[in-house]
């Protein structure tokens, strides 16, 4: 009877290590990510005059030599734009969601009251043109898909270093699938701990068990939780690129140094520009 139970617990450890496994082989070059700070939707300040998500706050980032975070979804019309939120109550204070809107209605509105309107993908990468390295968060909720063939059709054209992210899996699984030469990366958190969330998709979203379908480049995690198993197996055994989000002061930037490799951050202005010095 111990040897049947040995068998089963050595062959559920297997599949579990087989669940979390990154991609491995023919990998995406990650060195031009590296020893960069990413600011966090921009260098913004909601109280001022570079809200999140706003060119302003983009503009901010580049001239200080940062990295930039940024988050996609689309337009009533289809248009790529650049907002977090699917409901646009939070930040222009409207009803409704951006998908509910055209572009040219969405310009109607203002970021949290400055002069800062809801921008394009396509302009925002006009302007940063390739001077900082970009990590482009795709918005996809529930199973629509939709923005990541029609954000992709604008990246295919930049000339500057970009990878892509989301929360959902079908979004790196369509990146798998389409354009699997571009860097990708599962985003996760502790659901059950952080947001309260249960049920059996927040446990497989938060222990990452659909990385053996979606094969990350990288794991960008809560930094807060960085103790958790599969985010360090996937570092420590699988040598797969750790992204911590969101670090909003010095001293967490500090404390979380061995823990990850690369570093989003808001709130604060870090001590130094590059991530390694």
């Amino acid at each position: 009877m111990a040897v049947v139970i040995w068998i089963i617990i050595t062959v559920m450890i297997v599949l579990y290590l087989l669940a979390i496994m990154p991609r491995m082989m023919h990998k995406p070059d990650k060195l031009p990510f590296q020893g960069v700070l990413y600011a966090h939707r921009g260098l913004h300040d909601n109280e001022g005059d570079a809200p999140e998500n706003s060119m302003k706050a983009f503009e901010k980032a580049v001239d200080s030599g940062y990295g930039i975070e940024l988050d996609v979804q689309l337009s009533k019309d289809k248009v790529p734009v650049i907002f977090h939120d699917f409901t646009l109550k939070r930040v222009c204070g409207q009803d409704g969601k951006v998908c509910d809107y055209t572009y040219e209605e969405l310009q109607g509105f203002t970021l949290y009251g400055s002069k800062e309107k809801i921008p394009r993908l396509s302009d925002f990468l006009s302007m940063v043109n390739g001077r900082v390295p970009l990590i482009v968060e795709l918005k996809v909720e529930w199973t629509d898909v939709s923005v990541c063939p029609l954000a992709d059709e604008i990246l295919r054209g930049y000339q500057g270093v970009y990878c892509i992210e989301s929360f959902n899996p079908l979004a790196l699984i369509w990146y798998r699938r389409n354009r699997n030469e571009v860097m990708r990366g599962q985003l996760s958190d502790a659901f059950f701990q952080e947001e309260g969330l249960k049920g059996l998709l927040y446990f497989v979203l938060e222990h990452m068990l659909l990385n053996c379908v979606t094969k990350p480049d990288f794991i960008a995690y809560n930094h807060k939780y960085y103790w958790t198993l599969s985010r360090q197996i996937c570092k420590k055994l699988y040598r797969n690129l750790a992204v911590a989000w969101t670090i909003k002061s010095q001293k967490e930037l500090d404390a979380r140094r061995k823990d990850f490799d690369l570093f989003i951050f808001d709130s604060f202005i870090p001590e130094e520009k590059r991530g390694e010095e």
